[in-house]
């Protein structure tokens, strides 16, 4: 078996990981072996490749948080999903790797004849948005959502999940080039971010009342959206694409009474209840089978260059995600 490994953390994420080759495990007591299909390269692995994410594995540590794959072989008293069952491998495994081995009983079966690609995301970007969609404030059909990074995956899926909910999205993004992807995706609304940003918003939705804003990117940009946003919304965090912290003006928290709140995805999955991450995942798992939750890919990449897919999703300026595929193309 092959595997991405790091024994150190940097600033330049890619020079950090390395390609090994290992004796592929046999599967023990109560495990399954699993072959590795797709595992995306997300931009908490970029930081935590350099170190600058809430949490960080103990070195050495091989890279990966999320992937599918088929099971192999089960050990003795394995009870899960069988041989030849594709399969969700669960969160932080280490997914950049031709094989792992995991308890089978955490092993989730996923429908079959479903792209493999677009399940091996399901476990970060596509929750992350449909909690931020719907586990904030109540909205009624009809009602609009503004967030910035909409060009980005978790933007993509939010802009899906909404228009399924009969919701509709203001999408702001960085720069003009990004507005086509959004539109795309059946963004209502696509303005690029701007200091006159609140008065573009105003006019785009008829003066609407917006009461959710979602910002990735911080800095001054929180603070447009909340000037954007209706008196008494909530404004929520996820992100600090921007590299700097969140800056929001008095007048917007006193005197409109914002509340801007946080949210991590892996502070969610600390208090969730099994069943409830459950049924999260099936609801998910099944909208993408069904071909109606997707994100765009850029590249899929073999494991044997795993440096370069990570330089590719370090980069400014994607319209897509990056995939390792560790065993190669997948077939039909």
């Amino acid at each position: 078996m092959k595997r991405v490994e790091y024994r150190r953390r940097g600033p330049v994420p890619q020079d950090v990981v390395e390609v090994v080759e290992r004796e592929t495990p046999a599967p023990g007591q109560g495990e399954a072996l699993v072959e590795v299909l797709a595992a995306p390269i997300n931009p908490s692995d970029v930081l935590t490749l350099a170190g600058d994410y809430g949490t960080l594995p103990p070195l050495p540590a091989v890279g990966g948080n999320e992937g599918v794959g088929r099971v192999v072989a089960l050990g003795a008293d394995a009870h899960g999903p069988g041989p030849g069952q594709m399969v969700l491998l669960p969160v932080g495994i280490g997914t950049w790797s031709t094989h792992v081995v995991a308890p089978a009983k955490a092993l989730m079966a996923l429908p079959e004849g479903a792209d493999p690609v677009q399940l091996s995301m399901l476990t970060v970007n596509p929750p992350t948005a449909r909690l931020l969609l719907t586990d904030t404030v109540e909205l009624p059909p009809g009602s609009w959502v503004l967030q910035n990074a909409a060009n980005s995956a978790v933007g993509g899926y939010l802009v899906q999940l909404a228009k399924a909910r009969g919701l509709r999205t203001v999408n702001v993004v960085r720069r003009e080039s990004a507005a086509e992807v959004v539109e795309e995706q059946g963004g209502d609304v696509v303005l690029v971010d701007g200091d006159d940003l609140a008065a573009r918003v105003e006019s785009a939705t008829g003066g609407a009342a917006i009461t959710l804003g979602i910002d990735a990117v911080g800095g001054m940009a929180t603070e447009r959206l909340a000037q954007s946003l209706a008196s008494g919304a909530t404004l929520v965090n996820y992100g600090a694409m921007g590299g700097e912290a969140c800056a929001i003006s008095p007048a917007s928290l006193i005197f409109r009474g914002i509340t801007l709140r946080g949210f991590w995805l892996s502070w969610w999955y600390k208090q969730a209840e099994p069943q409830v991450r459950a049924a999260l995942f099936a609801e998910l798992a099944g909208l993408i089978a069904q071909g109606q939750l997707s994100a765009r890919v850029q590249t899929a990449y073999a494991i044997d260059d795993a440096a370069q897919a990570v330089a590719a999703a370090a980069s400014g300026g994607r319209d897509g995600k990056v995939v390792l595929l560790p065993n190669g193309a997948i077939g039909g």
